[in-house]
């Protein structure tokens, strides 16, 4: 929940878009806006959570700053879905805040343990500083039953965080208005998330960077969400091959795992370095204080696993296996303990929004079609105030 500071603020700049109404066609903000006339901080939280930073609001906004009414619905919105993530991340509700320095303590830790496991199994051997090569040439430096338990209460963890999250959220956000929402409402919310659609902005693409109208921003987050999703399922098919097929890592370089990895990884490297380059000309008075310092820590992150996953292919035959797999692991590891806490965080809130909007959007739609005509049509005789004597 939104700070009561900012929850009143928030309704503040919301009375006045209400009032002006000239971006209402822009993106889902704006219609779940104009629905209330009144704002609790669920409210606000939820409306937060529908923003995708497209801009283009701040820069067609004739009230902008410097005007006194200071207008500055994307920065407003960015400090509270800054809020959101630390208000119900499990367990540790305030972890966001901290997310960068619990980053780098992540990475450092996992990649210390991994490198003392890796040593202390190869000494006596040299096998940390050797090469190897063939299947099974991965647990020749760090047993299998280390990896698969390390990344399997990992990957939990990471789960059992986003649901614990998402059940908060779920409970903030739909409040006393939102009824249980419809398969097609799920399928619209689904349709809306896989998309981007609110990054298109008022249709011709985000005003971001700068307040020109570009699609480079919605292209550089498919390729790292798709990127990201691509990289899952070759880790997903690695898992098959090894324990269901018994056919242990590495992989010939032509094999499905390998090459649906490398086309993920290729889309997480181009678009995360695509995203901190349009961050670098981004004006940076339109986002929120907080919130682009999470956003870099969570795309350099993903640039760390993408970028070591590389190095690792290339050099896996030779005697720096070891350290390089060492620190791929780690960067993982690092990914996955931190994934709740930091931007990761918000497929789970946008896409509960999502949800929410496509729910009161058919509510809305099929009130107004039961809501009878009020006005007299074409074949009715109208009486005039002149002829009933009205004044």
């Amino acid at each position: 929940m939104p700070s009561p500071e900012l929850t009143e603020e928030a309704a503040r700049q919301f009375a006045i878009c209400n009032a002006c109404r000239y971006c209402e066609g822009y993106c889902a903000v704006f219609p779940a806006m104009e629905s209330r006339r009144l704002f609790s901080g669920a409210d606000v939280e939820y409306i937060a959570n529908l923003c995708h930073d497209c801009r283009d609001c701040y820069y067609a906004c004739q009230y902008a700053p410097p005007h006194e009414f200071a207008i500055n619905i994307p920065a407003l919105l960015g400090e509270v879905r800054t809020e959101t993530y630390g208000a119900h991340a499990w367990p540790a509700g305030d972890a966001t805040r901290r997310g960068s320095t619990r980053s780098y303590l992540a990475l450092a830790g996992i990649l210390l343990s991994l490198a003392l496991v890796a040593l202390l199994g190869a000494a006596g051997t040299g096998a940390f500083f050797t090469a190897h090569h063939g299947p099974g040439a991965f647990y020749a430096l760090l047993p299998e039953w280390l990896l698969d338990s390390l990344f399997l209460v990992l990957g939990l963890g990471w789960i059992l965080a986003w649901i614990m999250s998402g059940l908060g959220f779920w409970r903030t956000a739909s409040g006393s208005r939102w009824t249980r929402p419809a398969w097609p409402d799920v399928v619209r919310a689904l349709g809306d998330s896989l998309s981007l659609r609110y990054l298109g902005g008022g249709g011709a693409g985000c005003d971001y960077p700068s307040e020109r109208p570009s699609a480079l921003r919605r292209i550089f987050h498919h390729l790292v969400a798709y990127g990201f999703l691509a990289d899952l399922g070759a880790t997903t098919l690695a898992a098959i091959y090894d324990h269901l097929l018994h056919i242990p890592a590495p992989y010939p370089l032509v094999s499905p795992v390998v090459l649906l990895g490398s086309v993920g990884g290729i889309g997480i490297l181009v678009g995360s370095c695509g995203l901190l380059y349009l961050k670098g000309y981004a004006d940076k008075d339109v986002a929120g204080s907080r919130l682009p310092r999470m956003d870099t820590a969570f795309l350099v992150a993903l640039i760390l696993v993408a970028g070591t996953g590389f190095l690792l292919l290339a050099f896996r035959s030779t005697p720096l296996l070891g350290l390089l797999l060492t620190l791929h692991l780690a960067t993982v590891g690092a990914l996955f303990l931190t994934a709740p806490y930091g931007k990761f965080a918000h497929l789970v809130y946008r896409f509960t929004s999502l949800l929410r909007f496509a729910t009161e959007e058919r509510l809305a739609h099929a009130h107004s079609q039961e809501v009878p005509d009020t006005y007299p049509s074409s074949d009715m005789p109208v009486t005039s105030d002149v002829e009933t004597g009205a004044r």
